[in-house]
């Protein structure tokens, strides 16, 4: 890890983990450890669990907790961001208070998403949860949670000491360069895979993936070669990979990925209800997408 992504943990390629379950659907913490480590140790800078990719809102509090322990044993805290979303702020708290104390450098945020929080809201959520005293990556869906983080609130949580950096997952490339303008302290980060290109293009310092999950070299090289202007390079690998990353922007995000774990000889296996399986037509094009970025020697 270089020295800046020491001192700013958000930096590069963290992955967004997705959670091995065994057929009774307990949580693998072996596999995970194991899956936790070959990321790192195919190029990616850190691994985040208990995001939504990781099945965060079906794991049980101790469920949770064990995850990130996990996770800190297996690649080190500097290179562990938990998501610490929650209903209620003194929760979320909580949570970064978990993270801070097993070694994490950082957390990643929600906005308050059980109803429709107005700008107010927002701030008191944040403010609370800066209260653990560990770096927070606010992380915007507008898409899921119905509260958008729109530029100009971003600078204000920002200004405010509350975030460090965003994920942004709204899908709006444009908005990288209203945040550039506003805020150009506040590290924008990658949040949907197949806007990768663009927001690397835009100067996005680091990227919260999906699918590197199941193709970590390749992804790695697509993000390192957008991030240093190599075009030619990220535009034929973005081509290559595009029927895949965009998944990452659909409701079956995790079924989708997790089926190209088991494509390419990883463990992706079952998603706890309420997710249910692909429909056997979705199927058909995640493998097929998968099987072709295997035979171009992707994996």
């Amino acid at each position: 890890m270089t020295p800046i992504a020491q001192s700013r943990p958000w930096r590069g390629v963290l992955v967004a983990t997705a959670l091995p379950l065994r057929d009774d659907l307990s949580v693998d913490h072996d596999r995970y450890a194991e899956h936790c480590a070959w990321l790192v140790g195919n190029g990616c800078d850190g691994v985040v669990p208990n995001g939504s990719l990781g099945e965060y809102q079906v794991l049980t509090p101790e469920e949770r907790a064990a995850v990130v322990a996990t996770a800190v044993a297996a690649v080190g805290g500097d290179r562990v961001m938990p998501g610490v979303a929650a209903y209620g702020s003194a929760e979320a708290r909580r949570w970064a208070e978990q993270a801070r104390d097993a070694g994490c450098h950082a957390v990643m945020l929600l906005p308050p998403n059980a109803y429709r929080a107005d700008e107010r809201s927002v701030l008191a959520h944040y403010a609370e949860v800066a209260k653990a005293g560990v770096p927070v990556v606010a992380y915007n869906n507008p898409v899921d949670t119905k509260v958008d983080l729109v530029p100009e609130l971003l600078a204000r949580l920002h200004g405010e000491g509350y975030i460090h950096a965003v994920k942004e997952f709204s899908g709006d490339v444009r908005r990288a360069w209203r945040l550039a303008e506003l805020v150009p302290e506040l590290d924008l980060l990658i949040g949907a895979d197949d806007v990768l290109l663009e927001l690397a293009v835009a100067g996005a310092k680091g990227w919260v993936a999906g699918y590197p999950n199941a193709l970590p070299a390749a992804t790695v090289e697509l993000y390192r070669a957008a991030v240093r202007g190599d075009l030619d390079t990220a535009r034929r690998l973005y081509e290559q990979l595009h029927p895949l990353l965009r998944w990452d922007s659909r409701v079956e995000f995790v079924q989708a990925i997790k089926l190209s774990m088991d494509v390419v000889g990883r463990h992706g296996g079952r998603c706890r209800p309420p997710r249910v399986p692909l429909l056997p037509e979705q199927e058909v094009v995640v493998r097929a997408a998968t099987e072709k970025a295997l035979a171009a020697g992707l994996a």
